[in-house]
């Protein structure tokens, strides 16, 4: 084989074997750039991704952590104790006391509060955080007072299962 390609070489015009040579070169150097510029932009390509995965992990890492600690979180139950007292307890724990007319409990499972001037933006935060004690606001009135964003509310506060 090698015999009959130097067979074929030497039978070759020195002209020709000097065209064949410069066009090899030639084509093997338009090939390297090719595959340079190829490399190029597949490694500028690759670079965004890298950094488009590293905004994916660090909101995956975030993701993971937040499920962890709502996993971890104790599992929110209804108070053994009844609603009055759990009630009045919230009530305390809002630093809405003064604001408290009365509390009259109908049952275990269901209260009535009447709060006198409560500001408005109190009085939703506090159903927030009883609902986030499986407490729901079954009736309520709400009178908008003269003094701005103060109200008068009388509601009647219910468990899950309640009436």
């Amino acid at each position: 084989m090698k015999a009959t390609l130097s067979g074929i070489w030497l039978a070759r015009s020195p002209r020709d074997r000097k065209i064949i040579a410069i066009s090899t070169v030639v084509f093997i150097l338009i090939l390297y750039l090719m595959l340079v510029q190829s490399a190029v932009k597949a490694q500028s390509s690759l670079q965004k991704n890298v950094v488009d995965l590293h905004t994916q992990e660090t909101f995956l890492n975030d993701q993971a952590l937040e499920y962890n600690r709502l996993r971890n979180m104790s599992a929110i139950t209804s108070s053994p104790t009844d609603l009055h007292t759990l009630v009045q307890i919230r009530i305390l724990d809002a630093g809405l006391s003064n604001n408290l007319l009365r509390i009259n409990a109908i049952d275990a499972n269901q209260v009535v509060v009447v709060f006198g001037a409560i500001a408005f933006s109190d009085w939703l935060h506090w159903i927030i955080d009883l609902k986030s004690q499986h407490i729901r606001v079954a009736k309520c009135r709400i009178e908008a007072l003269s003094t701005s964003g103060q109200v008068s509310v009388t509601a009647t506060l219910v468990r899950p299962g309640s009436p």
